[in-house]
């Protein structure tokens, strides 16, 4: 698999995404559905905590990933649901390092939405990996 960014700016890859890839050649898609802040056993965690809940959310994300033989790494498009924009931009930085760490900018969107299907929870994390 080959992976090109496409940025005709370079203002999104400073914080820490890309406006486009390219992926090519043999590849397996991953879809990930929305994880949030729950445990393993289904029970909401970190009520009013955003920091821990995108932590958390990140966790699952990386636990569907690791599941099919993926990382973080692999992570070509990050959709970013949250009830509160603001206070999401506060923790960003939590999203941003792990991202970092993994060394990949996935093209990304950010929501603000009314609520989550579980009303305590603040942030949805949904992805596609390829690998």
């Amino acid at each position: 698999m080959q992976r090109t960014t496409v940025n005709p700016w370079t203002w999104s890859a400073e914080l820490g995404y890309n406006q486009g890839e390219v992926v090519s050649g043999q590849t397996r898609t991953l879809y990930l559905s929305g994880q949030t802040a729950m445990s393993g056993d289904g029970k909401p965690q970190h009520d009013g905590d955003m920091a821990a809940q995108l932590a958390l959310s990140l966790d699952n994300l990386e636990a569907v990933l690791g599941e099919a033989g993926m990382s973080l790494a692999h992570l070509v498009r990050l959709n970013v649901y949250t009830t509160d924009v603001d206070l999401l931009f506060q923790h960003y930085g939590v999203l941003a390092a792990r991202l970092g760490a993994a060394g990949v900018a996935p093209t990304t969107t950010m929501l603000g939405v009314t609520r989550l299907a579980i009303p305590t929870l603040m942030v949805e994390l949904e992805g596609t990996a390829v690998a």
